[in-house]
């Protein structure tokens, strides 16, 4: 079967063959369009206009001014968190909306995406409320000469936001917010897959009235990004994508002495000890696969477990993970969506044949489901007898594609966890609080979490090794849009105690 639910309406939005630029929405430099295609039906779903040089040279410029001359970096912390509340409501208030593009651009369920309005929303309040917590400015003993000493946080400046297509509306929040409260100026620069939630974000941001140049938004392909990355009129990128992307994002900065943030990819591992019960373990990881069809750079993907439980639980996951209901994200029953686009799905089938080749045991899944004749469908995929040194298990798949790997005790538990370039998360599986303590700080992960799939934004996200540079969520996520400066004075000034 194949439903027509997600194509009943067009797009929600008003300006698709414009760019949102101090504050106004502004024709295009060329006619160049981007398609973005719907992940369920594989037809068009709408185009929208692709950035050129002389548009994103037009953002930057705006940006700049904003920030050198404008009254955003000059307000109060206070008045910019207003600013943001103002920008969740407005957001909260397209929910709908955004439940109608999340799903059709990425795959995700609409019972999920009809709450990305309020998850958008309650980021940035977050970031609104550290506006009467965070310590802008303390004062500071010198050491060396003179009498009274402040530690200053000011803006780092102008700020370019880089999205990817998989979860568009947090990850849009969990940069701008940070950085307009810090009050800086930003370009957001969507994905050509995805991107409906910064327009709908730009919508929101002139019907709040929020000041010229404070938010542009565009949408550019890869050639462009990089204009964007290498303008000097712009003091830091904000980036979340794929490790690859990271590595030349960071080379080109680099370059400058720019700053950057940087969130990657992951091959994260889950680590069974020998007191988990096998059943719960395989509810949870198959359920928090299925979130965004595997598309998630932090997903739980390696399975480390005892080996001489390996067999038991490659038969309780395989059997679990195919019973996974897989169709149209609209309709209720559905449990997991499509891929994203054509070749996402073309790259996880290649990651699967690949498994297959290498010696992994293919215990469920590998290919396409047979009732869905359209749409980028993959099957949930589970392998069995992974050896961690082959592809399936080195390499990010960005798909439901799960490799169970075993381990002879649990310190070669931790090696094999450990034995990956990439460190985002991950998570140990144990009824044991003191076991798990230990072993969480054995792993090179940005966050362990505890018989779960945990991520948590408000504490802080992000990644070891080659899984990023920086931390985003909580007042870990507004330090890197903030310079820090040392005043020293020859004494109080007023205001002062």
């Amino acid at each position: 079967m194949t439903s027509t639910t997600s194509t009943l309406a067009p797009p929600p939005l008003r300006h698709t063959d414009r760019f949102f630029i101090n504050g106004e929405w502004v024709e295009p430099s060329s006619d160049a369009k981007l398609d973005v295609i719907d992940s369920v039906t594989e037809e068009l779903f709408f185009s929208v206009a692709e950035a050129q040089a002389a548009d994103m040279a037009r953002a930057v410029d705006a940006a700049r001014q904003a920030f050198d001359n404008g009254p955003w970096p000059r307000m109060t912390h206070a008045e910019r968190a207003g600013w943001l509340r103002r920008l969740g409501e407005g957001m909260q208030a397209r929910t709908g909306d955004l439940g109608q593009l999340w799903p059709r651009e990425s795959g995700v369920l609409h019972s999920v995406a009809q709450y990305s309005g309020m998850m958008a929303s309650g980021a940035l309040e977050q970031y609104a409320a550290l506006a009467d917590t965070f310590p802008f400015e303390e004062e500071a003993t010198p050491t060396i000469g003179g009498d009274f000493g402040l530690l200053v946080r000011e803006p780092v400046g102008v700020v370019g936001a880089i999205i990817p297509w998989n979860a568009p509306v947090t990850l849009i929040a969990h940069k701008i917010g940070p950085a307009l409260l810090a009050g800086c100026t930003v370009i957001l620069k969507s994905s050509p897959e995805a991107p409906g939630e910064g327009l709908v974000y730009a919508e929101v941001a002139e019907d709040i009235g929020l000041p010229p140049g404070v938010l542009n938004v565009l949408t550019a392909d890869r050639g462009v990004s990089e204009l964007l990355v290498t303008n000097p009129g712009v003091d830091k990128i904000t980036f979340t994508g794929s490790t690859a992307a990271g590595r030349r994002i960071a080379a080109l900065c680099g370059e400058r002495i720019a700053r950057c943030t940087l969130e990657l990819g992951g091959k994260s591992a889950a680590v069974i000890l020998n007191d988990a019960d096998l059943t719960t373990v395989a509810k949870t990881i198959s359920r928090a696969e299925c979130f965004l069809s595997g598309q998630v750079c932090s997903s739980l993907t390696r399975i480390v477990v005892p080996r001489a439980r390996h067999d038991e639980l490659l038969e309780v996951l395989a059997s679990t993970f195919s019973k996974v209901q897989v169709g149209d994200p609209f309709e209720a029953e559905t449990q997991m969506g499509p891929l994203a686009a054509e070749r996402q799905r073309d790259r996880v089938e290649g990651f699967i044949k690949k498994g297959i080749d290498e010696g992994a045991t293919l215990a469920t899944g590998g290919g396409r489901p047979k009732d869905l004749e359209r749409g980028w469908y993959v099957e949930p995929t589970v392998f069995g007898n992974v050896d961690n040194s082959s592809t399936i298990a080195q390499e990010e798949i960005f798909g439901p594609v799960l490799s169970v790997i075993p381990a002879e005790d649990e310190a070669d538990a931790v090696r094999i966890a450990n034995d990956t370039i990439y460190g985002l998360n991950s998570a140990v599986f144990t009824s044991d609080n003191d076991r798990a303590r230990e072993v969480a700080g054995q792993l090179r992960a940005g966050t362990v979490g505890q018989n779960a799939f945990r991520t948590d934004f408000g504490m802080a996200f992000g990644g070891f090794k080659q899984s990023g540079i920086g931390r985003e969520g909580g007042k870990e996520g507004l330090l890197p849009f903030l310079e820090t400066k040392t005043v020293i004075l020859d004494g109080k000034p007023k205001g002062y105690k």
